[in-house]
């Protein structure tokens, strides 16, 4: 059965993957393979029956042979001309002037071309030291710029942890790093102390940051301040790694929560009805202090106790009902001493409303048979409609409409108006 290779061409190379087919390969056998730049040796590092997520079946190819000894000694040469040709294209490139530096020389397996891998501050005119290469190792010479992060991966450093830079290790891909991750996760913006050796930010800023985006998704807004059970607070900081919250409330000191209680502390309206009560020294001080004083503002004893009732009160049981309780008007009460210099305020009775007087139709003013008209009409119109009762029809001394009294004027009412 076929397996799952992992093959690395270089020891800081990336991982290319392909099918072992009717060969048996174990990890560490030395493998020959065709890519699209031609065979090439290769070490395996991983060996599995599975596929990764992101690899498909398509792209992976089947191992051309296995290693010999013949091929291993090719190996061995192919390495010391790459050192010996970085000594010779080092010795060109100072001859030249040239403002580049040389950091590796890759040799192909079958020898069909070399790469040399260079960093320089800007663009290079390298042709002079192409032709130089070409005569002195008759194959195809390819000059490959690379950025100060790959070079530090080729060469290998220590970093400031005391550790193996991690590109050296086990990065096989850049990931982008911002200084909004530094930021995110509260350290001091200082070059150094956030700075690899490349001179770059440090690329393990990117391995916490989705933890720090989701803790920072549950943290509220640092300097925001909210109505928690400890009154009107300030949120001054948050600790990943304890999971904590700080807030500053508007008297006292600063109060340490966790960010799972965040939520009750906001919905709470006290600190008693917080899950982590406090003890009891300090609720029987808080009872003691505004909460009593408050309490004998309102008419109570300092002591926050009830006083007894009275004997002369009868229990509840043998009370009268409320409606069977004679309530004295509001000048008969007994006991109540009549106030000095005011009067008392008569209840207001209701007063009739007058009815109007119809007005004759002979009149000379044309508005009282008009107002006779509407109070007919709002008569007719609130009087309830019942089986027994016949609706009454409309007054013969109606007003007429406007172009009804236009076409046809009625008496010297309407004459006399129009006159006037």
């Amino acid at each position: 059965m076929s397996q799952i290779l992992g093959v690395k061409f270089n020891d800081f190379g990336q991982i290319y993957y392909f099918s072992s087919g009717p060969f048996v390969v174990r990890e560490g056998h030395s493998v020959i393979v065709k890519t699209e730049q031609g065979m090439g040796l290769g070490k395996v590092f991983v060996s599995q029956q599975d596929l990764p997520e992101d690899i498909t079946e398509d792209s992976v190819k089947t191992i051309y042979r296995l290693a010999g000894e013949e091929d291993l000694i090719i190996d061995a040469e192919n390495k010391a001309l790459s050192r010996d040709a970085l000594k010779f294209c080092k010795r060109c490139i100072d001859t030249q002037k040239l403002e580049m530096k040389l950091v590796d020389v890759e040799v192909f397996f079958d020898r069909s071309k070399m790469i040399f891998y260079f960093t320089a501050p800007g663009r290079i005119d390298f042709r002079e030291l192409v032709k130089d290469l070409v005569k002195e190792y008759r194959t195809r010479i390819e000059l490959r710029q690379i950025g100060v992060r790959h070079e530090t991966q080729m060469l290998g450093a220590i970093g400031n942890c005391g550790q193996i830079c991690c590109c050296r290790r086990f990065m096989r891909k850049f990931m982008p790093v911002t200084i909004r991750m530094a930021k995110e996760q509260n350290l001091f913006l200082n070059p150094t102390k956030i700075s690899g050796i490349c001179g770059r930010l440090l690329c393990c800023l990117s391995f916490e940051q989705e933890n720090y985006e989701q803790f920072h998704k549950r943290c509220p807004k640092l300097g925001k301040r909210y109505n928690t059970a400890h009154g009107n607070v300030k949120v001054t900081r948050s600790n990943f790694f304890r999971n904590t919250l700080t807030i500053l409330p508007e008297v006292g000191d600063e109060i340490e929560i966790s960010l799972d209680d965040w939520p009750d502390v906001l919905k709470a309206t006290s600190p008693d009805q917080l899950s982590s009560r406090e003890p009891a020294d300090v609720e029987s001080r808080k009872s003691d202090g505004p909460q009593a004083r408050s309490g004998a503002g309102r008419g109570q004893p300092s002591g926050g106790k009830r006083p007894e009732r009275s004997e002369s009160r009868p229990p509840r049981g043998e009370r009268p009902a409320r409606s069977d309780r004679s309530r004295p008007a509001r000048g008969e009460r007994p006991g109540k001493p009549e106030r000095s210099g005011k009067s008392e305020r008569p209840v207001r009775p209701e007063r009739p409303r007058p009815e109007k007087k119809k007005r004759p139709l002979d009149s000379r003013d044309g508005s009282g048979q008009l107002k006779d008209a509407e109070k007919s009409e709002s008569e007719l119109t609130n009087r309830p409609e019942t089986g027994s009762q016949e609706r009454k029809p409309a007054p013969k001394n109606r007003r007429p409409s406007r172009r009804r009294r236009r076409k046809k004027p009625s008496g010297g009412s309407s004459s006399g108006s129009s006159e006037n």
